[in-house]
């Protein structure tokens, strides 16, 4: 059958890979797995349900959840009668919540948990839309999710619901996702059933998997990202294990063993120091031979010949290290993609050279998402490789990414004036990044457009690119760079609080808190060092960090210092270090 609405995507699975495990997820420690005939019982149910709610066509419903499989299932639910979803991430904030629900103009809301329920609970009364909540947790006072599937079990109208899905246009509005942005109020990008369905199959067709390999996910179902892999596994026929929390993802890996990791690069780069930790564990021999592979492997380059001597070098360093890397993700990975932000072509490098292979992607909400990554038979590192079939890509005369073709966006809802800042008339998506096109046709981000800023001589700096570099140092966790107008740079250090700590122990120095690490003249040391070492002789004005402070707070979601895609949220940083920022340039002739 062709897929023409996602819904279609359910039915094609059911009729053709019958998957014994289409979702699971842990519940009391134990896997709970669904088939994809129960996966399809559970979208028929939840319809007849919405519909014996009074739900009909054009209505929207939001869920507010970890990802799990009973969000698929109210996915499906409410694309099946022609309603419109509107995911929201469980970290949302008051402001932001009440704000997307009004304008979004909600009738029932599932909720993950009793926190979740009674954050809703107590802004019901600002939201006059508001029919129902529901929880998938049991939750006292709430009505829980399996007593909705009774509820739909009881109301079956399987009639109306043929008629509704064939009423269903590939051009109808499938979701509004609320981009939470590093800037200003959140925006609901419209993404249809074709914009959603022209990058699913894209990916389905391009990624080189199928139903004999699986992916552990813990990316927020909430973002287009995870989203728009969803749907591609599912076309696929690949099981989906949706890990419990991110801090157990190295022992899901060694549960589920699966082949494809869906990532972002800060992830990526804390699996990797999850890694480097292990070489603190080690005694002084092995810890040099350690040393010995990883320098071998940062002078890895992807398609280029090393010589006879480098492969043999290799070969011994992967029998004795990179063996034990794999054996971490579970040994069965055949690739990891990372999008949302940029990454280090050093780091795709050295996990190549240790026969695990990363393969770099890019897009936004906007264009549902994906526009470029790199392939098995088109890579090129530092990169974000060519653009996807169906799509044009080029670059304006201000140097910006502008993209064409069936995955960009309906709009923003509610705001024309907003989508045509973005979208020219001839259907053209301005992405707000800043990009170069080999003649090969590979894809360069050289910089977010409204991130790019002067320095007082004039020079133009790329801090996301600098962050990258600082963020090679085994005891950098984050990093963050300012000069705005100023003649130097300075950078906010967030260390690797896990690292640095180990490191100290092996010299019998022990530390009980992040305020006592940021405050000992040892550790500020260390890390000046590894400033001036990446620093390095002859370095340009644009890369040169002159001062720096450490910070003692984690950066995460919860805080409100990084976006749910985990992109550093700058305006954010920038109030909340104002008075550290400030001091870095208050004192100009102590330089």
């Amino acid at each position: 059958m062709r897929c023409r609405r996602i819904f279609d995507l359910l039915e094609y699975n059911v009729e053709r890979y019958h998957q014994r495990v289409a979702l699971a997820s842990k519940k009391g420690g134990k896997w709970i797995t669904y088939s994809s005939e129960e996966y399809a019982h559970y979208a028929d149910w939840l319809s007849y349900a919405m519909l014996a709610k009074g739900l009909s066509k054009g209505d929207k419903v939001s869920t507010i959840s970890i990802n799990r499989p009973e969000w698929n299932f109210v996915d499906m639910g409410i694309l099946q009668i022609g309603g419109i979803h509107v995911p929201l991430y469980p970290t949302i904030n008051d402001d932001d919540l009440i704000y997307i629900l009004k304008e979004a103009e909600v009738k029932l809301i599932f909720v993950g948990n009793k926190y979740l329920y009674n954050k809703i609970k107590n802004l019901s009364g600002q939201l006059p839309t508001l029919l129902a909540v529901y929880s998938f947790d049991e939750v006292e006072g709430c009505i829980s999710f399996s007593e909705f599937v009774q509820f739909g079990k009881s109301n079956i109208q399987k009639d109306l619901l043929e008629r509704l899905k064939a009423s269903v246009s590939p051009y109808d509005l499938a979701s509004i996702i609320y981009t939470s942005g590093t800037t200003g109020l959140p925006k609901g990008v419209m993404l249809t059933h074709e914009n959603h369905l022209s990058n699913s199959l894209i990916a389905a067709y391009t990624i080189n998997l199928n139903y004999t390999h699986a992916e552990v996910s813990f990316l927020p179902l909430s973002h287009s990202y995870e989203r728009m892999v969803n749907y591609a596994t599912l076309y696929l026929g690949m099981p989906v294990y949706y890990a419990d929390v991110t801090s157990n993802i190295l022992l899901n890996f060694q549960e589920i063993r699966p082949q494809l990791m869906i990532t972002v690069p800060l992830l990526l780069e804390k699996v990797y120091q999850g890694i480097l930790k292990k070489r603190l564990e080690l005694g002084n021999i092995q810890r040099f031979v350690f040393d010995w592979a990883l320098k071998l492997a940062k002078r890895f380059e992807i398609g280029k010949d090393m010589g006879k001597w480098y492969r043999w070098k290799l070969s011994i360093a992967d029998r004795l290290v990179f063996v034990k890397w794999r054996e971490a993700l579970g040994n069965s990975l055949v690739k990891i993609v990372t999008g949302g932000a940029s990454v280090r072509p050093e780091l795709v490098n050295i996990f190549w050279a240790a026969g695990i292979k990363v393969y770099e992607g890019y897009g936004l909400t906007e264009a549902s998402p994906l526009i470029a990554f790199n392939t098995e038979t088109d890579i090129k590192v530092g990169t974000i490789g060519k653009a996807i079939p169906d799509i044009l890509v080029k670059v304006s005369d201000e140097g910006e990414l502008l993209v064409n073709g069936p995955n960009v966006m309906k709009g923003y809802y509610k705001h024309p004036e907003l989508t045509s800042k973005v979208i020219e008339p001839d259907g053209w998506l301005h992405t707000g990044d800043l990009a170069t096109i080999d003649e090969e046709g590979f894809i360069t981000i050289t910089g977010r457009k409204n991130e790019i800023f002067k320095m007082a001589s004039g020079v133009y700096v790329n801090p996301e690119k600098l962050e990258n570099k600082l963020q090679q140092s085994f005891f950098i966790s984050q990093a963050f760079v300012v000069g705005q107008n100023q003649s130097f740079l300075s950078a906010l250090i967030l260390p690797d609080f896990d690292y640095i700590k180990e490191y100290f122990a092996h010299q019998g120095v022990h530390f009980d808190s992040n305020l006592e690490i940021i405050q000992n003249q040892k550790v500020i040391s260390l890390i000046d060092q590894e400033i001036n070492m990446l620093n390095g002789y002859g370095i340009k004005e644009n890369e040169n960090i002159q001062r720096f402070a450490l910070v003692a707070d984690d950066w995460t979601i919860e805080s409100g210092e990084l976006s749910p895609s985990l992109k550093l949220k700058r305006r954010v940083i920038l109030e909340k270090y104002k008075d550290v920022i400030r001091n870095f340039y208050q004192k100009v002739d102590d330089l």
